[in-house]
């Protein structure tokens, strides 16, 4: 984690910037980068409780400021005073308009607070490919976003990449999950078309550079690594950098982006809603034609090689600390009142302490699993996988921490308070609303706990009715084999047998 100390660089002087995105996947890496520099941040959360276990967001030069850029009004009055504001927002998954229309509608919001909240420049990260009649709906939006936010009248620095390689983003994982579960592939045309990636911490060094480099202002600057290579390359690449035998693959005309994205919703952890926008803009190519950034910026960027290898570094060592999962609107714990709520509830003691039971909890989902009825549990998501839900394939941030807003398989983690209260709300498909929570009690003095889950379902209609009763009899053995499971696990850290994991 990056300290929170002033920069001590005489020429540098520190400014006051507004950050969107800051619980994304990009805003949650620049905000410790800009407060290392010593900068001062005001960063903008539809939903605070996103941050509070980031350690970065609680030094005195960080002020979040909690809000939406639907509302511009608020927004103009948390951007004044600010030197420069960050546009990291991008809206893959549209809800009731396509991604293109919410892209388009926030843009404008954001432009407008900007020129009213008189900021000295926007800084905007968007994507590469050449404008032209096959550039990709996905491409196009963030092409049109920059054009949105120059007409602003503010002075804008937009920067253009390619594919972003770095632990947890959600290309690298369609990359990785599909060279590891696939030695054989039979894939579109793309994966003949030409991309010049770049790695995750070279993206983060231009954005938090060009703060300190005015020559950036008013420039569009594309950015890439040191090879330009095709995604079947990639493919390879990142096969033997697994320890992989070459992976055979056979590009063919008919796969479609929409039939590719379910492919890619199957095999990975990203959904098809995701997938297809990645997907569509594959077909581009994305390369660097234009080496201002690299003229006034000197840099030298990862190679491909070296941001596939570090990423997987990352991954492996659990040092992920933000992944693409956690973006989007997360919904609080649900309001259970009006129409029936069924509820399980069960209880057990353990002997540890409400921290060693906390951990135990917190553990699952993703590679740890359920503790019980591993079986179950893989064929639950896997039919929830074959109607348009995420299944288990999204796993986890962290395999122990877990923060506001993550995702644990199919669950999402609504409601944290250390060594007391780990709750759930389910994202899978269902004919209602589905809740999970664990509950903790010091008992004997804090020596022993007392652990109780709760499971709530509110059912839509019948067939929400049917669905309980339906799954009703799997509870006895699976959620009997959950808190036994986790007595084991937090009893085994009482013992030394391991030692419980310290809090995110």
């Amino acid at each position: 984690m990056p300290s929170n100390k002033h920069n001590t660089n005489p020429n540098q002087k520190p400014k006051r910037v507004f950050l969107t995105g800051a619980t994304g996947y990009i805003g949650g890496r620049l905000g410790p980068s800009l407060l290392e520099e010593g900068h001062e941040l005001v960063c903008l959360a539809r939903d605070p409780r996103k941050l509070e276990m980031r350690a970065w967001s609680h030094g005195p030069r960080v002020h979040i400021v909690k809000g939406d850029l639907d509302n511009p009004e608020p927004l103009t009055e948390a951007m004044a005073g600010c030197d420069a504001a960050y546009y990291l927002v991008h809206s893959m998954e549209g809800g009731t308009q396509s991604f293109a229309e919410r892209d388009r509608t926030l843009a404008h919001a954001f432009a407008a607070a900007t020129r009213e909240a008189r900021v000295k420049r926007i800084i905007y990260l968007g994507g590469l490919g050449e404008i032209n009649n096959d550039l990709s709906e996905h491409l196009r939006s963030r092409r049109e976003v920059e054009t949105i936010l120059r007409e602003s009248g503010v002075p804008l620095t937009a920067f253009r990449a390619a594919m972003i390689i770095g632990s947890g983003s959600a290309s690298f994982e369609i990359l990785r999950y599909l060279t590891e579960r696939l030695p054989v592939m039979v894939t579109p045309r793309w994966v003949k078309t030409e991309c010049q990636p770049i790695a995750v911490a070279d993206v983060l060094h231009y954005l938090a550079r060009c703060l300190d480099n005015e020559v950036t202002t008013d420039k569009s600057l594309e950015i890439g690594g040191t090879e330009i290579l095709t995604y079947q390359q990639l493919l390879q690449e990142m096969a033997a950098q697994l320890g992989l035998r070459k992976r055979f693959i056979v590009p063919v005309p008919v796969l479609t982006p929409k039939l590719s994205s379910y492919w890619i919703g199957f095999v990975t952890p990203v959904s098809p809603a995701v997938g297809r926008p990645l997907a569509e803009g594959l077909r581009n190519r994305v390369v660097v034609t234009d080496d201002t950034a690299s003229r006034i910026m000197p840099h030298e960027p990862l190679s491909p090689k070296q941001a596939i290898a570090r990423a997987l570094e990352r991954t492996n060592d659990a040092q992920v600390p933000t992944r693409w999962t956690a973006a989007g609107v997360i919904p609080g714990d649900p309001d259970w009142a009006g129409g029936r709520v069924f509820q399980d509830q069960r209880h057990i003691d353990i002997d540890a302490s409400p921290r060693e039971t906390y951990a135990a909890v917190c553990r699952v989902g993703g590679g740890h699993g359920w503790y019980a009825a591993g079986q179950l549990w893989k064929l639950r998501g896997l039919m929830d996988q074959l109607v348009g839900g995420p299944g288990v394939r999204r796993g986890r941030r962290h395999p122990e921490q877990v923060e506001y807003g993550d995702a644990l398989d199919f669950w999402r983690v609504i409601d944290v308070k250390p060594d007391q209260r780990l709750g759930l709300l389910a994202e899978m498909k269902v004919p209602g609303v589905a809740g999970l929570s664990f509950d903790i009690e010091p008992k004997s003095g804090g020596a022993r706990s007392k652990l109780t889950m709760t499971a709530r379902f509110r059912p839509k209609g019948l067939p929400g009715l049917a669905y309980w009763y339906a799954v009703l009899p799997f509870h006895s053995i699976v959620f009997k084999g959950m808190l036994k499971g986790m007595r084991r696990a937090a009893e085994a850290m009482v013992e030394g047998k391991e030692a419980p994991p310290t809090h995110a």
